[in-house]
């Protein structure tokens, strides 16, 4: 299974998304976002759901403790 840096990696590549188009979304400077993707400094509970949220998938995808996407409700 994949780490939360490199699903957000994917993620964002996925959407065609440059790190400095993400860090803009994010309310962050690029370094801080950057930081997210190489294993640095990772966000906050906040910025965790709401990173999910955006893509759509589960946090438990997000962190890599799943391979499934999808969110249960």
């Amino acid at each position: 299974m994949e780490n939360f840096s490199a699903r957000l990696r994917l993620l964002r590549k996925e959407r065609g998304l440059k790190q400095r188009e993400m860090a803009e979304i994010c309310g962050l400077k690029l370094r801080s976002y950057q930081d997210y993707e190489y294993q640095v400094s990772y966000p906050s509970a906040l910025g965790l759901v709401a990173l999910a949220d955006f893509f759509g998938v589960s946090l438990d995808y997000l962190m890599g403790r799943t391979d499934k996407r999808e969110i249960n409700r």
